[in-house]
């Protein structure tokens, strides 16, 4: 049976496909308080504003490709059995190939109803005022704002629980609950970490291997190592 690893991936993997990312020093919330852009608060204030936001963010993914840390990936379905857990609301994962995505804090490509939220549709063109659901309510981005419950999260904990090796790519370590996820691992599990930046050193976990490295790079270096390792 194969062995099952499971990846937990942040903004830094999206941010090579030329995505912007919410944390860097020209990151998405220059000139917004996150508060405007992100938060039921916010889009009850001023949901002209908070829809433009994701339009044009939606605009972007349409114009941007998986990299070769996403590509990379793929690769390891072909040995093992692959669990991808990801902050990021973009595609960029599906689009490259992988079978099994979780997304934590929703999909940009996807929009919802205001009342119902299990009323969910594909969307990749503009959200605007008066664009409504088949419940007749206003539709708003598939997103979990920040104050918001994050519905996948159980999910995540019991994937998480099942791995055999975890892969940290990308992430500051910082958002949660996405960052308690690898306090779920079994003990002895191996753990990778890979940043160009890692927050984290060697004592912060058990069996922890960090590659200081860009995704694109990190990532297909470690799934060659993997793969070879059979």
């Amino acid at each position: 049976m194969n062995k099952k690893i499971v990846i937990l991936t942040g903004a830094g993997i999206s941010a090579e496909s030329g995505l912007k990312t919410f944390r860097d020093a020209n990151g998405l919330w220059e000139g917004h308080d996150v508060m405007e852009v992100a938060s039921p608060q916010g889009f009850a204030k001023n949901p002209e504003l908070v829809l433009e936001f994701y339009n044009q963010r939606r605009n972007q993914l349409l114009k941007v490709k998986p990299n070769a840390g996403h590509l990379a990936l793929v690769e390891l379905e072909t040995n093992f059995e692959v669990n991808i857990i990801t902050q990021n609301v973009d595609n960029l994962h599906e689009q490259a190939g992988s079978a099994k995505v979780l997304h934590l804090h929703g999909e940009l490509f996807k929009v919802r109803s205001t009342v119902n939220e299990n009323l969910v549709l594909n969307w990749k063109k503009d959200l605007n005022i008066g664009d409504l659901g088949t419940d007749g309510h206003q539709l708003r981005p598939h997103i979990v704002w920040f104050g918001e419950m994050v519905p996948m999260l159980e999910r995540a904990i019991e994937i998480t629980y099942t791995a055999d090796i975890l892969i940290i790519i990308g992430t500051s370590m910082q958002v949660y609950p996405a960052a308690s996820l690898v306090n779920y691992v079994k003990s002895e599990t191996p753990i990778f970490f890979i940043d160009p930046k890692p927050s984290v050193t060697k004592n912060d976990f058990e069996n922890l291997t960090i590659l200081k490295s860009s995704a694109s790079i990190g990532v297909p270096q470690l799934v060659n190592e993997l793969n070879s390792n059979l």
